[in-house]
């Protein structure tokens, strides 16, 4: 007998039918579904200066409150690899990375994306 039947046995001498439990789904990043994806006019600007010569790229122009933001900011962290942070209505990401920000943008069903 391997562990499977096992376990198995001893949650039906507990009364417990396995087939009754309900299956577990994986669990998956949720996707913004609000407003702000069609309202939000987004504007990504590489900036470098009071950052003793590091490459910054902003986004602005988010129409969303502040949980929102900072999600929105963790998953594009997430997704690049790379460092930021959120202030105000904008997030900061390090580095020139304008080209993928735009890509991840759109990806997550932002409409309205500029240089």
């Amino acid at each position: 007998m391997d562990w499977k039947e096992a376990l198995l046995a001893q949650s039906r001498e507990m009364g417990i039918d396995p087939s009754q439990l309900p299956e577990e789904q994986p669990e998956t990043e949720p996707a913004p579904a609000n407003d702000y994806l069609k309202t939000s006019k987004l504007n990504l600007v590489m900036e470098r200066k009071g950052r003793a010569g590091k490459t910054a790229t902003i986004i602005e122009g988010f129409d969303c409150d502040g949980e929102t933001l900072k999600k929105i900011a963790t998953t594009l962290k997430q997704r690049l690899g790379t460092g930021g942070s959120t202030r105000g209505s904008e997030i900061l990401i390090q580095g020139d990375r304008r080209a993928e920000l735009r890509d991840l943008l759109k990806e997550l069903g932002f409409k309205h994306i500029s240089k």
